[in-house]
């Protein structure tokens, strides 16, 4: 090996008998603030297990935290609140601030869906994984853009392809779980 490629390569130096290795400042954190300042980050809920890893210590601790930060923030009466939704941890608005809160937003930033979207996304929560046709005939008409605009939004995704048909198969995504507050479809 070239000596001067050798000396620009760090070495680990062996941990000599006695001495011991330099503590992990991750899991030495308080576990509520360190789950704090991740939630407090994310975008999406993000499941124990994830958290877990983050923070270097068992899922069973993770779950028994979160659920007494739940706990916490719901009995002190704050303004917002941590929930388990769509298969993972998330703060949200306390549901009595809505008002609050939908007076803060802007007019017309959220945009809502049209009565056409809510039923083909009606059809597809109950029925999937479903076929664009399959949805058509249960709605009677053609459900071409509101399918479109379901993908667009994050609704709904590709689940595959019907095996008899071809056809392409429409599921809810964990988003669609997330913001009508539910963990699963069933």
């Amino acid at each position: 090996m070239n000596t001067e490629i050798a000396a620009d390569l760090e070495v680990e130096e062996p941990v000599e008998a006695g001495v011991e290795p330099e503590p992990d400042l991750v899991s030495e954190l308080p576990l509520g603030p360190a789950l704090e300042a991740v939630l407090m980050i994310v975008d999406e809920p993000v499941a124990a297990m994830d958290l877990a890893q983050a923070l270097r210590r068992p899922t069973e601790q993770i779950v028994s935290e979160l659920t007494q930060l739940a706990e916490h923030y719901r009995t002190q009466g704050h303004g917002f609140e941590l929930r388990e939704v769509a298969g993972g941890w998330r703060f949200y608005s306390a549901v009595a601030y809505a008002g609050v809160v939908e007076r803060f937003v802007v007019e017309g930033q959220q945009a809502r869906l049209t009565q056409a979207a809510l039923e083909t996304l009606a059809v597809v929560a109950y029925r999937q994984p479903v076929s664009r046709a399959r949805i058509s005939g249960v709605r009677g008409v053609n459900v071409d853009s509101v399918i479109r605009t379901l993908t667009n939004r994050g609704l709904i995704e590709e689940a595959g392809t019907d095996s008899e048909h071809g056809a392409i198969l429409y599921r809810t995504t964990p988003y669609f779980l997330e913001r009508l507050g539910l963990t699963s479809v069933d």
